[in-house]
């Protein structure tokens, strides 16, 4: 016994030796070559090297530092135009690279009843029809990066969710991870914030670097929101930590609202009333009565070109720097963000005209939309320098996948509804009802945010969307085993 042991550790310094020499190798190699070829980012080679055999190694505590850094990701400009998310980004591209691997050499350990849950056949067919779209796209090289961004969010959010986060105790750490990363970042802008006198004009400044705009911070606070409400932590009642979580949530909510986003607040309404849409077991025919209102409003803009009598007045769509004023000109229609918004969808309609089927192809709405534009929408915004989308996920859909993708998306959305419903009153537990209600309003939120913006390929918001379905599915298999 003796022997083995020693023979082990010997070994076990022999690995750690090699690992030693052959990464003070890799460092001596890589300055030289940066300094030699004048490109210093060689120098970082090491640092990746080191961040691919952590993640082979824990893979899991990798998933959860991805989780808490998304709220301290900033973007990056990087060389070439080309830019992107520090450090969340290359930490969901090495995941996706590791995690394919590690969740074959797994398999067996997957549940089966997960991968042919109806969410997960659904969402599996959703990206089958983006691949098909992607092979005939008008502009291929755009498509098929759009494709890969799409493969590594389910594949890291809602494949190794499911995988990982399978029982109360890892959602609870989950929770943990992204909390406070969050809220520290809340708690420096608001510090910012208040030294502006929490200033309408200064909202985007006083983000940085932590978000991109109002929209992004405004988007994950509000969908972060009903999982603090439902946070299936139990502290002693009127206790310290008592105080301070609902201070905490005190603090969330008077950050929603100064961070002026409409969106915001519409979105957080939306998930009050679905509580009780969900309580009452409304879901279904709430969700029809939806569906029926857009197919008819759709239908009523369409005909006889009705929509034309939205046409701005161009003088009067103007930005402001006074909130008052924008929730003013928001219902008169002359509010130069909402109108842009109504420009492009005006765009989006006419080009679902010229390719019904099967789209422009998944990423191509910027590259084609301006030729379909009708020029009695044009606001003063209209040239797009910054290359925005069409401000509406579904319409996006629509133009870049045609009528068959845009079904998919919403019959996706529906059944994770309905299906959140049927999982919520089967559970007869108490803590595991709230996860449930919890990760399903998380899902309300983005639904209510799709409809005026393009979120679900981002880091700040898209991740959460694969991830409370892939919780919601784990949730419904434990029902089945209880």
């Amino acid at each position: 016994m003796r022997a083995n042991q020693l023979m082990h550790q010997s070994r076990k310094t022999s690995e750690l030796q090699v690992l030693f020499w052959g990464l003070a190798l890799i460092t001596l190699l890589s300055i030289w070559a940066g300094v030699a070829l004048n490109f210093i980012y060689l120098a970082g080679l090491p640092l990746l090297v080191l961040a691919i055999y952590w993640t082979m190694m824990d893979i899991r505590t990798i998933y959860f530092l991805l989780m808490a850094c998304i709220p301290l990701s900033t973007e990056v400009v990087l060389p070439n135009g080309f830019g992107t998310d520090l450090p969340d980004e290359p930490l969901i591209v090495g995941l996706f690279l590791v995690s394919i691997p590690f969740l074959f050499h797994n398999i067996h350990r997957i549940s089966s009843k997960f991968i042919l849950h109806p969410i997960s056949l659904l969402l599996l067919l959703h990206f089958s029809w983006i691949l098909l779209c992607t092979l005939q796209s008008k502009l291929l090289f755009v498509s098929v990066k759009y494709l890969l961004a799409k493969s590594w969010y389910i594949v890291v959010f809602y494949c190794l969710t499911g995988y990982f986060i399978d029982r109360r105790e890892q959602y609870q750490r989950l929770f943990w991870w992204v909390f406070w990363p969050l809220i520290f970042t809340v708690a420096v802008i608001m510090l910012r914030h208040a030294l502006t006198g929490f200033s309408f004009a200064e909202i985007n400044f006083v983000l940085r670097p932590f978000y991109r705009n109002h929209v992004s911070y405004a988007g994950l606070l509000a969908l972060f929101f009903p999982l603090m409400w439902f946070a299936p932590v139990q502290f002693p009642r009127f206790s310290l930590k008592w105080y301070l979580f609902f201070g905490a949530m005190g603090l969330m909510l008077l950050a929603i609202y100064f961070t002026y986003t409409r969106a915001a607040y519409v979105a957080v309404v939306m998930a009050a009333g679905a509580y009780f849409i969900i309580k009452w077991r409304l879901m279904r025919p709430v969700l029809a009565v939806a569906g029926v209102a857009l197919i008819v409003g759709f239908l009523y803009l369409s005909y006889d070109n009705n929509y034309l009598d939205f046409a701005p007045d161009f003088n009067k769509t103007i930005s402001h720097e006074n909130f008052g004023n924008l929730m003013e000109a928001t219902y008169k229609m002359e509010d130069i963000s909402t109108m842009e918004r109504v420009y492009r969808w005006v765009a989006a309609f006419q080009m679902s005209l010229d390719r019904p089927w099967m789209g422009f192809g998944p990423g191509n709405f910027v590259n084609f939309y301006q030729s379909y534009t009708i020029t009695s929408f044009q606001t003063y915004v209209s040239d797009n320098p910054e290359g925005s989308g069409v401000h509406c996920y579904y319409l996006m859909t629509l133009v870049e996948q045609g009528y068959v993708g845009l079904i998919l998306f919403i019959a996706l959305s529906f059944l994770v509804l309905i299906q959140a419903e049927k999982i919520y009153h089967r559970c007869t537990d108490p803590i595991r009802q709230r996860i449930i209600m919890a990760v399903t309003l998380c899902t309300v939120v983005m639904d209510a945010f799709l409809l005026i913006n393009d979120m679900v390929e981002t880091d700040k918001m898209g991740s959460f969307f694969f991830v409370c379905m892939a919780v919601l599915v784990n949730q419904d298999l434990e029902n089945n085993k209880k």
